[in-house]
């Protein structure tokens, strides 16, 4: 909507478009017209993005479009109309009679005008807005009257019902915004060459719409094997599995759980048992479909989901969805650049991408505070295969080992430890003895 915006003020998908790589972080979206005053985005133009792309394309990256489509912000004019206020802790109750209330709801598009959608959105394309401009009140108003159907039925139910987050909240059920989105989906993919999309909120929105929005997008010619996956926020790998069952639409699901595992063994240091770190999560349950991740911008200090996982902690916990066969993996822009970048994640990079193949076998019980796992390599990748130990005692103790049998074609094999000097040589059996310091992870790979 402004030239400042993040990305969460979505006034008009037609020219603002957003797209993650490797994770949930919007790395550009673009604008083609002057809207709101601006044409360029903090990001740059629309040129400039499917230059971007087009780039990162060539080096072997494919880009999501990052599709927030639950609300509207910045419209262009304000109406009147009949809406209820809610009870923000229980949308279900109703605070008081229906009355006459003024809301910013009517969305012209004046830059862009009628180019690739003529629609234009008014109160009746909406179920709720946040602020009533003629009262000046802040408060949860559900938008009322003849032909209006309230919430949607179809979302979590959270707060009683979670239809509403932020914003001009859309009415999915309506038939012009139906239209509207499922045409927008394929010419999105089409005018970009995006390789999918990330869900955005997807507790807020209608699961019937999701559903029809997601399989139009795969019937678009070329876009059959679409990746898209889909946000849904809970600590709770049961209930997002249920979601999903219910979604009955063919889409990956970000491992909430397993973050939450990651923040609580940051927290509790040495008393955390790094034997259940993958229990409970999506990867440990569905793991063709969990997107694992780490951190993002939702979870850093003083963010609205707040469940930072610490700078030392976060070797680990990167090992861990990066090296494993498990899940599809996600790096945090912020941990990769930056000031608070982790100095050891492009190494583990590299080594998921050179030598992280081959079956897993875990040494996952002997130590609380030590697990490991080792992937044995396959033929079609030379010299792969890696021995990961990882730990979390108190820094300055003693190094932890495990014997660990990486397998009988490896015998005699010298292996050395990415974070260090240290090598090991493997015995006939194909065994070795290997390290890792009291707090962190090592990474041992072929000496070759």
């Amino acid at each position: 909507m402004v030239k400042e915006g993040r990305g969460y003020d979505a006034y008009d998908l037609y020219v603002k478009v957003y797209f993650a790589m490797f994770e949930k972080n919007w790395l550009t979206f673009f604008r083609e017209f002057d809207q709101k005053g601006n044409v360029a985005t903090r990001w740059g133009t629309k040129e400039e993005f499917l230059s971007c792309i087009r780039t990162a394309k060539s080096h072997g990256i494919h880009i999501l479009i990052d599709a927030v489509l639950n609300h509207k912000l910045g419209a262009d004019r304000k109406e009147r109309f009949m809406a209820v206020e809610c009870d923000p802790d229980n949308r279900l109750k109703e605070i008081g009679p229906a009355k006459q209330i003024e809301g910013w709801t009517a969305f012209d598009f004046h830059g862009r005008g009628d180019k690739y959608s003529t629609m234009k959105w008014n109160h009746s394309h909406f179920t709720g807005l946040d602020w009533d401009a003629s009262a000046r009140k802040k408060g949860i108003f559900k938008i009322v009257g003849r032909g209006r159907k309230g919430w949607s039925k179809k979302v979590d139910t959270e707060l009683g019902n979670y239809d509403y987050l932020l914003g001009i909240d859309i009415d999915f059920r309506h038939p012009d915004v139906r239209k509207d989105f499922l045409a927008w989906g394929p010419w999105v993919l089409q005018e970009t060459g995006a390789a999918g999309f990330r869900l955005d909120a997807c507790k807020h929105i209608d699961r019937d719409f999701l559903r029809e929005f997601v399989k139009t997008g795969r019937s678009t010619p070329g876009f059959e094997r679409a990746f898209v996956v889909a946000e849904f926020w809970i600590d709770s790998a049961p209930t997002i599995e249920r979601y999903m069952g219910l979604l009955d639409a063919p889409v990956s699901m970000f491992d909430v759980p397993l973050h939450y595992n990651f923040h609580r063994a940051y927290k509790q240091g040495r008393s955390y048992d790094l034997r259940t770190i993958l229990e409970g999560g999506l990867v440990s349950s569905r793991p063709r479909d969990a997107v694992t991740f780490v951190d993002n911008h939702d979870t850093a200090i003083g963010c609205s989901l707040e469940s930072w996982v610490g700078k030392e902690f976060k070797p680990i916990a990167y090992a861990l969805i990066l090296l494993r066969p498990e899940g599809h993996p996600c790096v945090y822009h912020a941990d990769m650049y930056g000031p608070e970048a982790i100095p050891e994640l492009p190494t583990l990079m590299k080594v998921r991408q050179q030598q992280a193949y081959g079956a897993c076998t875990d040494y996952f019980k002997d130590n609380h505070n030590c697990v490991a796992f080792v992937r044995h390599g396959e033929e079609a990748h030379t010299g792969s295969g890696c021995v990961v130990l990882c730990a979390n005692a108190k820094p300055g103790e003693r190094d932890f080992t495990k014997d660990i049998s990486v397998g009988q074609e490896h015998a005699g094999t010298v292996w050395k430890n990415v974070f260090g000097e240290a090598t090991i040589t493997l015995d006939d059996a194909g065994k070795g003895n290997f390290s890792c310091p009291s707090r962190g992870v090592s990474v041992w790979i072929r000496n070759i």
